[in-house]
């Protein structure tokens, strides 16, 4: 099917490895040109490499968007890359949690810097190409959110609140751009394999009396993840989402979150 997305711009953030990798190669599989962002070097140009070495077009911003100076100066490298942004993609985040035993373990500065880097950032990168997309009648705002923004684990408080807020905002920026024509919407992955997820896996098998890491997959997918779905979800599931939520033909839908998280999540 054509998403009808050929000759779009998108800065997807956070888009060096992982989701925002895939993000990225999917939305530049379907003609758009992407601005790959993150905070190292070498992991981003290789994702714009791959991009272009499949025929695609990509060019390469780099900073931390937690940090005012950094995030101000990417804004000018991803408008100067295209000259518009049509699509942003708020990607960058993650928990910078410690894991605690208790709720009161999370010091005050873990719950700052969750809320800076996952809700703060996507703030900062609205209103600074949002209103543009406005004056044109045409954009597309997409967060990634998480799971943990609705069905929270206690040792990671403040990462589940602050995409909580991510998740309102997006809510509250849909109705502030009503009859606009760009639409602002978030997804909720659940459990995404990246390999850092490998040792969970062993470790797991090894205190279930077994050496290999998949007996650790099955277990936490079903007991502790406790998904319907019984495999591990891949950045691609969410590239997928993205590319949809992007598309030209999905004007209808605004200010929708979307799980996607193999079931995971036991609510309405």
């Amino acid at each position: 099917m054509d998403l009808k997305l050929a000759g779009k711009t998108a800065l997807v953030t956070g888009s060096s490895s992982g989701i925002g990798a895939a993000i990225a190669l999917a939305l530049a599989r379907e003609g758009v040109a992407v601005v790959v962002h993150g905070r190292h070097r070498q992991r981003a140009e290789a994702v714009v490499a791959a991009i272009e070495g499949a025929g695609g077009t990509a060019a390469l911003c780099l900073g931390d968007l937690a940090v005012p100076g950094q995030a101000e100066a990417m804004v000018h490298e991803a408008r100067a890359a295209f000259g518009t942004i049509d699509i942003l993609v708020n990607n960058v985040g993650g928990s910078s949690d410690v894991s605690h035993p208790d709720w009161f373990g999370a010091s005050l500065d873990e719950w700052a810097d969750n809320y800076g880097s996952n809700t703060l950032a996507a703030v900062r990168l609205i209103k600074a190409f949002v209103p543009a997309m406005r004056d044109k009648s045409w954009g597309r705002v997409i967060q990634i959110s998480s799971r943990n923004a609705i069905s929270p684990h206690h040792q990671f408080a403040a990462y589940g609140a602050a995409k909580a807020a991510l998740n309102n905002l997006t809510l509250s920026l849909s109705k502030s751009l009503e009859g606009s024509g760009v639409t602002a919407n978030a997804i909720m992955p659940g459990l995404i394999y990246t390999p850092q997820l490998d040792e969970w896996f062993a470790m797991t098998a090894r205190q279930l009396g077994s050496e290999d890491p998949n007996v650790g997959r099955a277990h936490i997918l079903r007991n502790v993840v406790k998904q319907t779905v019984h495999r591990t979800g891949m950045p691609d599931d969410i590239a997928f989402v993205t590319c949809m939520l992007a598309s030209p033909l999905n004007d209808f839908m605004t200010g929708t979150i979307f799980r996607v998280d193999g079931g995971a999540t036991p609510t309405l």
